[in-house]
């Protein structure tokens, strides 16, 4: 899978903006501030309806302007597929596949990216909701249809906090409803928790190899999930056999029955306290993961180094899950300002572990950053004007627009 064309009107910085892509490795070199990373953002922004730098769609639409607009054209094998994204203020986004309108999460059963940048850092350093959004991006990467799910599930929340707010001191009658979104928090809740469970599981032996390999050393980087239903629910009178969080591949062999019946638990667990503060306080939504490295918590004890190493593994062994599960071809592979962090090894092995994707586009802002033995299909970006140059000799011809 690869760009071929994007094309963008009032999006960030752009009135206008015309980008030809080749497949193999793309470089948007220029200063900071001259808009090429809000190239690479568009381009993401297909993958995953949401921006890896900010957190609603406001700031993508350029001042003064009511909307935005972002086409591409995505190359798959021999299948063209033209996608249009419509971003409004004030009103619903809207989307076009070949034309026909379709709901913007359809879009994303189109197009596949994974994005390494400077945000990432956030994965491994930052508060849990950090890392709920990497997992919850991955999911959409690996399974579209899960952003029905998470959409719902998000609704359900809303909706059962609000009543838990609205019911505090007026007695029990005001809850006569809170089963019904109990049920529901339940439904979709599992099958989320499922899917985490099922992700990391399936990272975990590429984030050993991609961090090995990027790093020179094995330093045991594992993962596991820190779920809120399992810190809720009471302590069985009567052992039973319950994984552990590090026995990734137990906890994702649960039946969907049992999972669903320990959230049941937790929730009768904290319904006094939930009532008390008007707050849904178990699921999905109050998840985290735990990142460790030689046995010890990344968050606190690795270096900077090796915390940019571990998000930049995380992101390799989703690629490469992609990449294996996937019919329609490589995920685009996109390393925003990513060099500036690397020592000139590190870059040289990041370089290595992603060159043979069939498309990896760079964002850099010192040109002498980026690893000088690849054969770059080169656009200079000055003051949001786009200036392709010619690709060298090794570099796929430039796709017209």
């Amino acid at each position: 899978m690869r760009v071929a064309h994007l094309s963008l009107s009032d999006f960030r910085n752009y009135a206008s903006a015309e980008l030809a892509m080749s497949a193999g490795p793309n470089l948007l070199i220029g200063q900071n501030g001259q808009g090429k990373t809000n190239l690479v953002e568009a381009i993401a922004y297909f993958a995953t309806l949401r921006s890896h730098r900010v957190s609603g769609d406001a700031a993508l639409i350029r001042a003064g302007q009511s909307s935005a607009i972002a086409r591409m054209r995505v190359r798959a094998g021999e299948r063209e597929v033209r996608l249009e994204l419509q971003l409004n203020q004030g009103s619903p986004n809207r989307a076009q596949v070949n034309g026909n309108t379709v709901r913007p999460r359809e879009v994303t059963r189109w197009f596949s990216a994974v994005t390494f940048a400077p945000e990432d850092l956030i994965i491994v350093r930052g508060e849990p909701s950090g890392r709920r959004r990497f997992l919850d991006d991955a999911l959409l990467a690996r399974h579209p249809v899960a952003s029905g799910a998470l959409s719902d599930y998000e609704r359900v929340v809303r909706q059962r906090t609000s009543l838990l707010k609205s019911a505090r001191g007026r007695g029990p009658s005001a809850l006569a409803t809170l089963p019904v979104w109990d049920d529901q928090l339940v439904e979709y809740g599992t099958q989320i928790m499922l899917a985490r469970r099922e992700l990391l599981r399936d990272l975990s032996a590429p984030l050993r190899d991609h961090y090995s390999a990027l790093v020179g050393a094995d330093h045991s980087p594992r993962v596991s999930m820190l779920e809120s239903v399992g810190d809720a629910r009471p302590v069985p009178a009567v052992s039973r056999e319950t994984p552990a969080p590090e026995d990734l591949s137990a906890q994702a062999a649960v039946s969907r029955e049992t999972l669903a019946n320990e959230f049941r638990e937790a929730l009768s667990a904290v319904r006094g306290r939930e009532i008390e503060r008007g707050v849904t306080l178990v699921g999905p939504h109050r998840d985290d993961v735990m990142l460790a490295l030689n046995g010890l918590p990344v968050k606190g004890f690795a270096s900077h180094g090796e915390s940019w190493s571990f998000a930049l593994s995380l992101k390799l062994a989703l690629a490469e899950l992609l990449r294996n599960e996937s019919t329609a071809g490589d995920p685009v592979i996109i390393l925003d300002d990513v060099f500036a962090e690397l020592d000139a090894a590190r870059r040289g092995r990041l370089m290595r572990a992603v060159a043979d994707y069939e498309q990896v586009i760079v964002t850099a802002a010192v040109e002498g950053d980026v690893p000088d033995d690849v054969a770059w299909r080169r656009t200079r970006i000055v003051a949001g004007a786009l200036q392709p140059e010619a690709a060298t000799e090794t570099s796929e011809s430039t796709d017209g627009a």
